[in-house]
């Protein structure tokens, strides 16, 4: 499933990019055929270390996940979802991180909390987008993502605990005060929704006893350097234009989360921008230009 090999992808229309810059949120269905999603779970399902999502009790699984298979670059770099965020945030585009989220299939297990990823990983700007493909149809009976429409236009809201730890979840219930704007976000398997990193969202517990996957890419502007947590493998992978030697600094002042438990490293080792495996498949683009 490599770039070369699609049909071109239609860019957002007018109205779709009103809609994200306006909710902080798009979804679409039916991006990747039945076969290319039976491939891609077969891919989860036949690596040990994902069949922990079975056991435990947390949504999030195998963060830099695209150094565990080739299909996941591939995946990463697909003209269907870089399409749709070129008009987003522009040409030059970087993988954050990747990750699988997936419910347990314990019943009731797996809430994430409300929370904003700018919070957890900020840059010198904005200009970065969450996209999840649906393995599975995405239900409010398995713990389907809810968003709070209009949040992004927040800003950044408090995520610390009352010692000044990250707390990692939103301490401002912005979601109990104005519940019509929570709005649950249901991709059928093969769809996708794409999100702002200043979007307010969250899940609940997986009450159907079925499995909720998905892959989730975080992609940045070449441009959003970033300034507190970890740097992955997949960190800084090229997937369309180049890399910038510039930063650009438009999110005014951001108070950066202070991890417990790292001493010396409260804020992170983000001061070097790329992962192992994306300064290799740099290097490989690079050369075969």
């Amino acid at each position: 499933m490599t770039a070369a090999t699609l049909a071109p992808a239609a860019a957002l229309s007018p109205s779709e990019i009103a809609t994200f810059n306006d909710d902080g949120f798009l979804v679409f269905d039916d991006i990747f055929t039945p076969a290319e999603i039976a491939t891609l779970t077969s891919i989860v399902e036949g690596n040990e270390k994902n069949h922990t999502y079975q056991k435990v009790e947390r949504t999030v699984h195998q963060v830099g996940l695209i150094e565990q298979h080739p299909a996941w670059v591939d995946l990463a770099r697909d003209a269907r979802i870089i399409d749709r965020i070129r008009p987003l945030i522009g040409n030059d585009i970087q993988v954050q991180h990747s990750k699988l989220a997936a419910k347990p299939l314990t019943k009731n297990a797996g809430p994430f909390g409300w929370h904003q990823d700018y919070a957890y990983f900020p840059h010198t700007n904005t200009d970065l987008v969450a996209v999840m493909v649906m393995l599975d149809d995405a239900t409010p009976e398995n713990g389907c993502m809810s968003m709070v429409r209009g949040s992004h236009k927040q800003g950044l809201l408090n995520h610390a605990d009352a010692n000044g730890f990250f707390a990692g979840s939103c301490q401002d219930a912005v979601w109990e005060r104005e519940p019509q704007r929570v709005i649950p976000v249901t991709p059928r398997a093969g769809g996708i929704s794409i999100h702002h990193c200043l979007t307010l969202h969250g899940s609940p517990a997986n009450l159907s006893g079925r499995p909720r996957r998905g892959i989730v890419i975080q992609y940045r502007a070449a441009d959003a350097y970033q300034m507190a947590d970890e740097i992955f493998a997949d960190t800084g992978l090229i997937v369309s234009g180049r890399r910038s030697d510039s930063a650009r600094c438009t999110a005014g002042t951001v108070k950066l989360p202070r991890f417990r438990g790292r001493p010396g490293l409260g804020y992170g080792k983000a001061w070097n921008q790329v992962g192992e495996l994306a300064a290799a498949e740099n290097a490989k683009s690079e050369a075969a230009k």
